[in-house]
């Protein structure tokens, strides 16, 4: 039995140490939190945006573990919700910055002069289909 419970930890210790290695490579060399801080004109904060991955990745994967539920009114959900979706989305530009997807397709596509349309049109179009799939799908 105690043999059991040493290869399931060490299973476990052995996959969060290359999840974590794995995500600190893809940070590290994009340069992906470089990139966003740079974005936002924020650069001055850039070891609080490293220890806020560090904190919240030990803490999520903490409150994981532990099976955690929390009763949280409507209100206090929607900037939880916003600010989630922000940052989510702001990894996201950067990343797509870093590896120059954006301009890549819009010269292939020949809309160079017509790009902050395209890009409205992505962001308004991942707005809404969130909304439609939040509202459509949620509780039905």
């Amino acid at each position: 039995m105690i043999i059991k419970w040493i290869s399931l930890a060490f299973i476990g210790l052995a996959g969060g140490l290359i999840v974590g290695c794995g995500l600190v490579a893809f940070l590290s060399v994009l340069g992906i939190i470089p990139r966003l801080t740079q974005i936002s004109k924020t650069s001055k904060f850039i070891t609080l945006y490293e220890w806020a991955i560090v904190i919240g990745s030990l803490l999520g994967g903490w409150a994981q573990l532990r099976d955690i539920h929390f009763q949280l009114t409507s209100l206090l959900l929607i900037p939880i919700g916003l600010a989630c979706g922000i940052f989510v989305g702001m990894l996201a530009a950067a990343l797509t910055e870093v590896i120059n997807v954006i301009p890549i397709l819009a010269k292939r596509i020949g809309i160079e002069g017509h790009l902050i349309i395209a890009l409205m049109a992505i962001v308004f179009g991942k707005v809404f289909g969130s909304l439609f799939h939040w509202i459509y799908f949620i509780d039905h």
